[in-house]
């Protein structure tokens, strides 16, 4: 297992003391960028890990939110770029059709050298998903022990914490081996 934090701009700074990736919030539905995403990104290309970039998805508007997500985050090639499917802080979530639509959207707008993931809890995956469609994989939160999140699907990622910082793994052999899937076309 390899070993990632993801961070948001309540993390300007963190440590990359043993880690293999970072995963960022880049933006929120259509209006809000993460000032730090730049230096984060820094931090971590600088430390040798691999960077994946977040959307915070808002039920609406799936191509305009995709558009922005894409012109807006601080992405290079062979980052990993993700959707964020959960409530929001109106309580609202987006359907189905709508995260599946954003995936689609991502990585038409980025076809290459790109992995597009959706991210979700373990609630929302159970309880709320009916496809299935995750995209190239499956980053789960499900708060246990680390590698094991209480789910059948394959997946490629796991938020196992929150405290002190989201942490995550991830289902790889070696960081050469999570740099060869993320640079695939």
């Amino acid at each position: 297992m390899l070993h990632g934090v993801d961070v948001s701009s309540y993390q300007p700074t963190y440590s990359t003391k043993g880690l293999d990736f970072v995963f960022i919030k880049a933006t929120e539905g259509r209006s809000y960028i993460n000032p730090h995403q730049s230096s984060q990104a820094s931090r971590a290309r600088e430390a040798g890990c691999v960077v994946g970039f977040y959307h915070f998805l808002w039920p609406g508007n799936i191509a305009a939110q995709a558009r922005y997500f894409v012109d807006k985050c601080a992405s290079k090639l062979g980052d990993v770029l993700i959707v964020d499917w959960e409530r929001t802080s109106a309580g609202t979530y987006a359907s189905n059709a709508q995260k599946d639509q954003f995936i689609r959207e991502v990585k038409a707008l980025r076809p290459h050298r790109h992995q597009v993931l959706l991210y979700c809890n373990r609630d929302f995956w159970l309880n709320h998903d009916t496809t299935s469609y995750a995209g190239d994989g499956l980053w789960i939160a499900d708060y246990v022990s680390a590698g094991h999140p209480r789910i059948k699907a394959k997946w490629r990622f796991h938020q196992y914490t929150d405290s002190p910082i989201d942490k995550n793994v991830g289902q790889f052999s070696s960081k050469a081996a999570l740099k060869a899937w993320a640079n695939e076309e």
